[in-house]
């Protein structure tokens, strides 16, 4: 098994269909294929061996696809490195994971520690060469050359954890789990080779990587790729291209809700997906009021390849994550006891399948700590109802606890999302001297618009519980984010 098989059997069903955009480029599947077979005699050329780790750190360019294809194709190991990360941050990845090359570009490069700091590095691979660097264009070879067979217990990839607690860990998915799981995404998409995606999404995260780069060539699709999400270049893209599918994240739905959405044309498009954070309730209805396209909700964490449950290929539920994706188990239990708790009641969810990680690279502890049993203990708090939808409510660790009672962010949110000034808000515990944690929300306003502390606390005393309603109410012009979109609490926690 080799998941750059996907590439070479597209290649062979649908050599001359159109597999990759980027600005005024294009690519047939022919000859992506031919090309990453070419940089992978290449690679092999500079004496990378199979299970040795390359550094992909690069922008959303089309080297990236190239390199992670030609890497999979000799059985390299892509270490995927975000690309906003200051040295000291990629120092610990690349060491941590001992990667004998990496592949970075002139944008970006500066970021990388001197090369001194990376001792097992023997080759810097760059997009136009610098000084020493190996040139990425002059890697060349076999145009011909076919991915080698690796078991499906290797690993196909590590991509390190966001590290909202503590140091990245950098999690190991086998080219079973991601094969199963792009397969299993291209059934509940029902995509097809006509389908077109959109991603300005960093393929460096586990949501760009899998779900969409490795599925739409699993089935033949045209990844439509942008460097990184520009509202109006995003947007103009689905009408000149032809978009049939939506990729986004809850606040590229909530941007793009508040802009002029009558000068877009969006008729191409046949389904719209969001995952990586919570789509609060009210931008989805107004979404579905605008433009007629359900939202619709995966759900997963990097440490699951990442789809997990989706909502939904024959039923779908507003504000659910779905149900189960094929060959994949979900279950609700008790944090305490680990027992299965009843439908309807909250607890933490848990996932079982083919999907599931390998394990963190060199770290057994923490694999011990999160996969017991099998099952990947995934750290939100959830509830499954009747019928066997899921809801996510919160993270374990947002959770606010106010003298014993049980605060869960995202419902405040829920409510302040509902006045008509708000553009977006985070919700978090403070520490509080007498009553251990108190809410505070920090509020985004839309543009032009106004609100006071108070109204927003008026609709909270309306909606929720007094204790639920924030002691305190911060008006900021953004919240922070991570290149996906998810809101970063720790930084407005621990503000530098």
């Amino acid at each position: 098994m080799n998941i750059a098989r996907t590439l070479e059997r597209s290649a062979f069903y649908h050599p001359e269909r159109t597999a990759l955009i980027f600005k005024d480029q294009r690519w047939t599947y022919r000859q992506l294929d031919r090309a990453a077979s070419s940089l992978a005699s290449g690679l092999a050329g500079l004496g990378l061996t199979p299970g040795e780790r390359i550094g992909l750190h690069l922008p959303n360019w089309p080297e990236f696809v190239l390199t992670y294809f030609a890497a999979s194709k000799i059985g390299l190991v892509p270490i995927s490195l975000n690309v906003v990360y200051r040295p000291d941050e990629l120092g610990y990845i690349i060491n941590d994971g001992e990667a004998a090359a990496v592949v970075t570009a002139e944008p970006v490069a500066a970021n990388l520690p001197p090369r001194r700091d990376l001792p097992s590095v023997r080759s810097m691979i760059r997009v136009g060469g610098a000084g020493s660097d190996v040139d990425f264009r002059a890697l060349s070879g076999d145009p011909g050359l076919r991915a080698i067979e690796l078991d499906r217990s290797e690993t196909a990839a590590i991509l390190y954890t966001s590290a909202t607690t503590g140091r990245p860990k950098g999690v190991m998915l086998t080219h079973e789990n991601v094969v199963s799981n792009t397969s299993a995404t291209t059934h509940h998409l029902r995509m097809t080779p006509d389908d077109r995606g959109l991603c300005a999404l960093p393929l460096f995260h586990c949501f760009g990587q899998n779900f969409i780069m490795n599925a739409l060539l699993n089935c033949g699709g045209t990844l439509v790729l942008q460097e990184r999400f520009v509202l109006d270049d995003f947007t103009a893209a689905i009408g000149a291209h032809g978009v049939t599918l939506l990729y986004a994240v809850p606040t590229m739905y909530i941007l793009m809700l508040s802009a002029d959405m009558r000068r877009w044309d969006l008729s191409s498009l046949r389904l719209c997906f969001s995952a990586a954070a919570s789509l609060p309730a009210e931008p989805e209805r107004q979404w579905k009021q605008r433009t007629g396209h359900d939202i619709h909700q995966g759900y997963g964490l990097t440490e699951c390849s990442p789809f997990a449950s989706y909502n939904h290929d024959t039923a779908f539920r507003p504000g659910s994550i779905g149900t189960p994706i094929e060959n994949v188990e979900m279950k609700v239990v008790d944090p305490a006891t680990g027992q299965e708790v009843a439908d309807g009641q909250l607890g933490e969810i848990l996932i079982k399948g083919p999907n599931v990680m390998k394990g963190y690279f060199r770290n057994p502890e923490a694999t011990a700590q999160a996969v017991r049993g099998g099952w990947l203990h995934s750290g939100d708090i959830g509830s499954r109802d009747a019928d066997g939808y899921f809801y996510v409510v919160d993270r374990v660790k947002d959770m606010i606890n106010i003298s014993g009672f049980k605060v869960f962010p995202r419902e405040v949110e829920e409510v302040l999302f509902l006045h008509p000034s708000v553009k977006e808000v985070a919700v978090l515990g403070m520490p509080d001297p007498v009553r251990g944690e108190a809410v505070k929300a920090f509020v985004v306003l839309k543009e032009g618009a106004t609100a006071d502390a108070e109204a927003l606390r008026a609709l909270c005393r309306d909606k929720v519980a007094s204790y639920k309603v924030p002691e305190a109410i911060e008006f900021i012009p953004a919240l922070p984010k991570s290149p996906t979109g998810k809101i970063l609490k720790k930084d407005m926690r621990n503000p530098q």
